[in-house]
């Protein structure tokens, strides 16, 4: 039995039916890239806005990835990677850093982001929302990636107007950035997308925007726009969840049809890049050709249209559900977990998110009656009963 299966276990009962598989990000893989991935290709460039940076139209979101997808993705011409300080607790850039010394520094493009401490769950900022702390964590993700510099420096998960513009962070990136140890600054936004964007805009000194966009999203049209306005203003886009959580059920029975998806993104000039996650060679090749052609077939069209009225498991982050929450919790937190378990298959990042928001293992018990409702149709309750098992799990079975 190979090593990749014998590190392979499902988490029952906590995540139930999404079946997760858990591997050891930094050695990952169990057999080498597929036959024709390493050649030339005629591949779509298209520029982040005033940085200059070209970069391909499908990026590598590493956040699921092992070391040989990322070998294999950076040999297929995958030249710009996503990656996160929490991302698979660290581990993500201890691998990214072990893969990356053995290229050269200006064969690829690096983003790392980075969560401010004392975020509320309104995304306002905090007396503990310092720039020492967000420096401190920007330190140690250039220890992981054996780097001096990124290219690109993110705020992770910014959803306000008052976090965009909270001085303490945003002259601490600008003296990361004048310092050189990263190239360029921006803000991850998953929700408040228009008005995020409006802010950076209106605030002048940001330079790329990591956004939520998709065609499940019921305000599509209000990011589009969005999206729009930061290009007119010089600013790079990436566009993340363009997927769209990846399955429109539970079961994982409808999955999502990923390249109809990513294309739809790329079908709006404004979109730069796009990043989905990849955790195996079967994504990687499903991938390559929408980075040479990115013009949706009829039978891709059909499948998008068909899939737009379905619930599915993306939530828009919208956050009207929470006001009618007696207990005021995170509910657009608790459903992307939700998605993360069911539509990615990936425990790990759903736990992490659940105790990050530390909503328990049960934050509905004694509340006989849900007064919520969603957007989506979504059973708010049940999904929150569902997914906040998983709080309960112990950490040690989350590696």
């Amino acid at each position: 039995m190979s090593q990749f299966n014998r590190r392979k276990f499902i988490v029952s009962g906590a995540a139930g039916a999404a079946g997760i598989m858990v591997v050891n990000p930094v050695t990952g893989g169990y057999r080498k890239p597929p036959s024709g991935i390493r050649r030339e290709r005629e591949i779509i460039h298209r520029t982040l806005g005033k940085t200059g940076v070209k970069v391909p139209v499908v990026s590598i979101g590493a956040s699921q990835s092992n070391a040989q997808l990322m070998r294999a993705c950076l040999e297929s011409g995958m030249t710009h990677i996503d990656t996160a300080h929490g991302y698979q607790r660290g581990q993500n850039e201890v691998m990214l850093g072990e893969v990356l010394k053995d290229y050269d520094r200006d064969s690829f493009t690096i983003a790392t982001k980075v969560r401010c401490a004392g975020v509320d769950r309104a995304g306002m900022p905090s007396a503990a929302t310092t720039g020492d702390d967000f420096e401190e964590q920007f330190n140690i993700s250039l220890e992981r990636l054996q780097m001096d510099y990124v290219d690109f420096l993110h705020i992770h998960d910014a959803s306000t107007t008052e976090m965009v513009n909270h001085e303490p962070v945003l002259n601490r990136l600008l003296r990361i950035k004048r310092e050189g140890r990263a190239k360029f600054i921006g803000i991850a936004t998953h929700r408040n997308e228009p008005q995020v964007i409006d802010a950076m805009i209106e605030n002048g000194n940001y330079d790329v925007v990591v956004v939520s966009y998709n065609f499940k999203q019921d305000h599509r049209d209000e990011v589009a726009a969005a999206i729009s306005r930061a290009n007119d203003a010089g600013m790079g886009v990436v566009c993340m969840k363009a997927v769209a959580g990846g399955f429109l059920d539970r079961q994982r029975t409808e999955p999502v049809n990923a390249s109809a998806s990513i294309k739809w993104c790329l079908s709006h000039p404004g979109v730069h890049t796009t990043i989905p996650g990849m955790r195996n060679f079967t994504e990687v090749e499903a991938n390559l050709p929408i980075m040479e052609d990115i013009t949706m077939t009829e039978e891709e069209r059909r499948d998008i249209i068909s899939a737009m009225p379905v619930a599915g498991l993306y939530c828009n982050g919208c956050s009207q559900c929470v006001a009618d929450c007696p207990r005021g919790l995170p509910l657009p937190d608790l459903m992307r977990a939700y998605m993360y378990a069911y539509g990615y298959a990936n425990a790990p990042m759903a736990y992490d998110l659940l105790q990050e928001i530390a909503a328990g293992p049960d934050p509905c018990a004694g509340c006989d009656k849900c007064c919520t409702s969603c957007v989506k149709g979504f059973n708010v309750k049940e999904k929150v009963a569902d997914i906040s098992r998983l709080a309960s799990v112990p950490g040690e079975f989350m590696v």
